[in-house]
């Protein structure tokens, strides 16, 4: 039967999509308004977020402000307690991306792209650190389940994507802070978990001084947990000062360092071939001049740095010749720097520190362990290449090496660390365990020159002398190339962007610190501490109910 108005049947049926339309045409701006609440509601909360991660990103080099690392964490530990995981993650990326793109802006050598697409990811580690501090916060003694889930967050994100970029950890911003002799106990994750810690018992604090003032004639019993925590976070402060740290010398060595500099900063700083190793040529011819004339002491060793030859010196005659011309010169061992093409796997290269001897000239080698994706090597080659056409400034990719890099030098046993690998716990770790007794940084940041990145990259090295034990030199082709003691003291340094010679004794050690003996157990512990009580808390729900006015507020507001 053709429907009519007549049937008793019809008007139900056709009174569904009737009463259905209206909805569906009205939850658009329904969920417009509802948006558009939640965006006022949080856009306090997402700036305090936003300012908390400027304030990070000043706590590292080269500001160096590295109290605010505290104010940071104590900020991200405010604005997340008594939220749902959902609005802890915005807040923990509305800090993060701040922070990442201030921190990381001497990427915008490449292209401003790549420092917010870097800070994009890098910001995703801290969205999820957020949503963990929310739900933990409803458990007691949160600021240290917190502090385990900054550890947590570094741990993952120091080895994801595509082998990690540890930039950014709370470590990295105390390298001469009164928390950085506990890297010499367990590196720098401890460090970072007592920097969190700290910031959490901060937060801890003023949060009871907000339930003081409102206790009325009670404020003073009120006021005892917060000063307990003001009194647990200056321990905190100074627990590294009762830390030894050891720096005896079992020998010595005298080393120059050889900073022949570039043309230029930037992409293009090789300038026309040869001119980078003619450069470090012929510092070295002078050093040779120096000490013939009694200017100064002969060196046991000489260290070039990463790409002091920019061409392959076992490809090009000219550049093996010039090699051999100035370490004859010097007459002792020197360390160079180049990238030569893989000997077993055509088409790759190889980032390698070769010693080469005044006699018997190129002998052992190490090769760079973990080369830097999208900078010496692009994943997805052939399918990322036809969209992003910079990627075509790496013609060939770097094949990574596979030892470590303990190298006889002259009289010295070195562990030779290639430019970003001093931000990886794992290959310093190793190297030290191998047998070396002092560490070189080969490096080249001549591409970011200028930028911040060359005092960030000092910066570890200061950490990783401590937590080794071990004197730790930098060589770098256009600065900053450095003398770090054991105990993380800067002892010399260049300037950026000129010619230098750094003469040093440094000392050579054989023991090692606890930090060295316990490798990545701390970090592996605090991390699984930190996610079992994010566990924890999932599993007890909704029977741990938030307390106190900060938490009330939120209730409501989420109402």
């Amino acid at each position: 039967m053709p429907p009519g108005p007549e049937t008793t049947e019809e008007p139900a049926a056709s009174a569904r999509p009737v009463t259905d339309a209206p909805p569906a045409a009205d939850a658009r701006p329904r969920r417009a308004v509802r948006l558009a609440r939640l965006a006022r509601r949080e856009a306090p909360r997402t700036a305090l977020a936003a300012l908390a991660g400027g304030c990070l990103a000043a706590a590292f080099p080269p500001y160096d402000l590295w109290p605010l690392s505290l104010v940071a964490v104590a900020a991200l530990a405010l604005l997340t307690r008594g939220r749902t995981a959902r609005q802890g993650a915005w807040t923990g990326f509305a800090l993060g991306l701040p922070f990442f793109f201030f921190l990381l802006r001497w990427l915008h050598v490449v292209g401003y792209d790549a420092v917010v697409g870097l800070s994009i990811v890098e910001a995703a580690f801290l969205a999820v650190l957020g949503a963990g501090l929310a739900r933990t916060s409803r458990l007691p003694a949160w600021p240290l389940w917190g502090a385990c889930l900054w550890v947590a967050q570094e741990w993952a994100r120091d080895r994801l994507p595509f082998g990690g970029f540890p930039w950014g950890r709370l470590a990295f911003a105390n390298t001469g802070s009164a928390f950085t002799p506990l890297a010499a106990l367990g590196g720098a994750p401890l460090v970072t978990f007592a920097v969190a810690l700290a910031g959490g018992t901060l937060a801890y604090a003023a949060l009871a001084a907000r339930r003081a003032l409102g206790a009325g004639g009670g404020r003073l019993r009120a006021a005892l947990p917060g000063a307990g925590a003001l009194v647990l976070t200056g321990c905190l402060i100074g627990a590294g000062y009762a830390v030894p740290v050891p720096t005896r010398a079992d020998d010595t060595v005298d080393v120059a360092i050889v900073q022949g500099n570039v043309e230029k900063p930037g992409m293009d700083f090789l300038g026309r071939p040869l001119m980078v190793l003619d450069n470090h040529v012929e510092a070295t011819l002078q050093l040779a001049r120096d000490v013939r004339a009694g200017k100064v002491r002969k060196p046991d060793l000489v260290i070039w740095p990463e790409n002091s030859s920019d061409l392959d010196p076992f490809q090009y005659s000219q550049a093996y010749e010039r090699i051999q011309r100035a370490v004859q010169a010097v007459g002792v061992p020197v360390l160079v720097g180049a990238l030569v093409d893989h000997p077993g796997k055509p088409g790759f290269i190889d980032n390698k520190g070769i010693v080469w001897d005044p006699v018997t000239g190129p002998g052992a080698w190490y090769a760079k362990q973990h080369p830097v994706p999208f900078g010496e090597y692009v994943p997805f080659r052939e399918q990322l290449s036809t969209v992003i056409s910079r990627l075509q400034r790496v013609p060939r990719d770097f094949y990574p090496g596979d030892r470590t890099g303990v190298l006889q030098v002259g009289p010295a046993r070195l562990g030779d660390v290639i430019c970003f690998e001093v931000a990886y716990d794992g290959i310093v770790h190793d190297t030290v365990r191998a047998g070396a007794r002092a560490l070189v940084v080969q490096t080249n940041n001549a591409t970011y020159g200028r930028t911040g990145q060359p005092e960030q990259q000092l910066a570890m090295s200061r950490l990783r002398a401590i937590e080794h034990g071990r004197a730790v030199v930098t060589a770098a082709t256009s600065g900053i190339s450095a003398v770090v003691a054991p105990d993380g003291r800067v002892l010399q340094r260049s300037e950026e962007f000129t010619r230098d010679v750094i003469s040093a004794r440094i000392p050579l050690r054989d023991g090692t610190t606890v930090a060295d003996r316990v490798g990545a157990a701390p970090e592996w512990a605090l991390a699984i501490v930190g996610l079992l009580s994010w566990a924890a808390a999932l599993l007890m729900g909704r029977r741990i109910r938030p307390e106190g006015p900060v938490e009330n507020m939120d209730k409501k507001g989420q109402q």
